[in-house]
């Protein structure tokens, strides 16, 4: 993918970096595969804000993604590549030979035309889905599942990818997107290559409307707020925060420690660098 910058028109236009969408190939996603999608504003089920600061946006239908891929030994040929609003990479239309039709994460390098397929005997190459004892050591993969049979959960956003890079027994070392290093067990699936839209990360919005149509709303200062909304609220003018900077609910917010003591996972080899223990 490559990002489009526009002429300085605009004050919103003079810093955007957006893509230019020419990878995809087909406009009207696939009917069959919408559901309707509706939105909580950041509330939970009491109607009591739990994530700050979302609201609004655009309306959205959400795509049926096949992230299982347990349609095994039943070849598949890539349609076309589309968007999705609800996720950053591209996703791709596949349909069977027996009809049917599903949708699944696009990787980088697979080409509409191509064919697709899942299961043990599925050969190693971009797009195809294998557990991970029949993948070769060094290969990239995205699409990760934590349990045999639950779906891929790991490396599924734009650009990213784990790599495997050792086996023991019917444990298999995966190096997460974020450096660490996390045993599997060899029946776990993944999808050989690397997750579509790499430059997602380069985007620049230009202006503020944009981001409002993607959900997200203004962040206010914890100062600029009342002490009954904030720690940080109150005082005379535009007042200093007097303590250690801390959360809406009291939690240090400039180094403290926040995760809970709890024991370790016995899957866990290499924790992320530079991350200490936090």
């Amino acid at each position: 993918m490559a990002l489009q910058r526009y002429k300085p028109t605009s004050a919103g236009r003079r810093h955007a970096e957006l893509p230019d969408f020419q990878e995809l190939t087909a406009v009207a996603p696939e009917k069959s595969l919408l559901r309707p999608k509706h939105k909580n504003g950041g509330r939970n089920s009491q109607g009591h804000i739990t994530a700050r600061w979302r609201g609004g946006g655009h309306k959205r239908q959400y795509r049926v993604i096949d992230f299982s891929r347990d349609k095994d030994g039943i070849p598949a040929r890539v349609v076309s590549r589309e968007y999705d609003p609800n996720r950053s990479a591209w996703i791709t239309l596949v349909a069977y030979v027996d009809g049917e039709k599903r949708y699944m994460l696009a990787p980088v390098e697979l080409e509409v035309g191509a064919t697709v397929e899942a299961g043990e005997n599925a050969e190693v190459r971009v797009g195809n889905a294998l557990p991970l004892s029949r993948i070769p050591l060094g290969s990239i993969i995205h699409n990760v599942e934590f349990y045999p049979r639950s779906g891929g959960a790991i490396a599924r956003s734009a650009g990213t990818s784990a790599k495997l890079i050792g086996k023991e027994g019917d444990r298999m070392h995966v190096r997460l997107p974020s450096g660490e290093v996390r045993i599997f067990r060899a029946d776990c699936r993944a999808t050989i290559g690397e997750v579509s839209n790499p430059d997602h990360k380069n985007v620049k919005h230009g202006k503020a409307g944009r981001v409002r149509h993607l959900g997200w709303k203004p962040e206010v200062r914890g100062t600029a707020m009342n002490p009954v909304d904030h720690p940080h609220g109150g005082g005379e003018g535009r007042g200093h925060v007097g303590g250690p900077k801390v959360s809406p609910t009291g939690k240090p917010a400039k180094g403290g420690r926040t995760r809970k003591r709890k024991k370790q996972s016995n899957a866990l080899i290499v924790r992320r660098s530079g991350k200490g223990s936090r």
